[in-house]
């Protein structure tokens, strides 16, 4: 998860937050690129008194800034259209979750069990157990199995919500009457925290979400004990 003063992205925890990552890096390079480059000619041309005519009239110069901006716009957009379709693709998931956005709360539905379904709130702050996190903790989390491509299917109940966990680098908006879908892959066991990234009124910042990624048999276990509790 995050914490202060952090400067990056958060750890990955998908393989295609780690696509994301390594694209980011990517065009960060040439972004330093282009702006030293930039910077160097700024300050050439203002330091020096010196006037070149092939500079101010030249065809060859032309051409090159034509086709080498051209040729960094290329290098962008194929890696970055190569990880939308990434994104886009969902192929025999495993699993999959029903999230519905309230006002202001997320209840998750587990399709592929009939009786597996809860609401998820925001733990107030003087009910949290030590080690957990104001304004991210949850009384009940949505608990996934790892390394399985795991389903998402968001709406939305009232309002526009947006259902986004950063870490695993999903983030699909929840429409009231629209049923969108998005996948991940856990890579790890871990807990990763999200939050509603839509405004949707006045408690906006306390409906927060946690994906809990288990190993496959602890995930059967908490589904047996979710399936006799129902």
């Amino acid at each position: 998860m995050a914490h202060p003063s952090q400067l990056g992205f958060q750890d990955a925890a998908s393989p295609v937050m780690e696509e994301l990552l390594h694209f980011h890096d990517h065009a960060l390079m040439i972004v330093f690129l282009i702006s030293t480059l930039v910077l160097y000619i700024i300050v050439a041309m203002v330091s020096t008194k010196l006037t070149n005519m092939y500079i101010l009239d030249s065809q060859e110069i032309e051409i090159i800034w034509t086709i080498l901006p051209a040729i960094i716009l290329i290098l962008i957009a194929l890696p970055s259209l190569r990880i939308l379709y990434l994104m886009d693709e969902i192929t025999n998931p495993h699993l999959t979750v029903k999230a519905i956005g309230h006002q202001w709360y997320w209840s998750y539905e587990y399709t592929d069990y009939q009786e597996i379904a809860f609401d998820s709130y925001m733990v107030p702050t003087q009910d949290l157990a030590p080690g957990h996190f104001r304004l991210l903790e949850v009384d009940h989390r949505m608990v996934v199995p790892t390394e399985a491509p795991i389903r998402v299917l968001v709406t939305a109940e009232d309002v526009l919500h947006s259902w986004a966990v950063p870490a695993l680098g999903v983030k699909m908006d929840a429409v009231p009457g629209r049923l969108n879908q998005t996948a991940f892959i856990a890579a790890r066991p871990g807990v990763f925290y999200g939050q509603c990234s839509e405004i949707c009124g006045a408690n906006h910042s306390f409906m927060p979400i946690v994906v809990e990624a288990v190993p496959l048999n602890f995930f059967q276990d908490w589904s047996t004990l979710m399936l006799e509790d129902a």
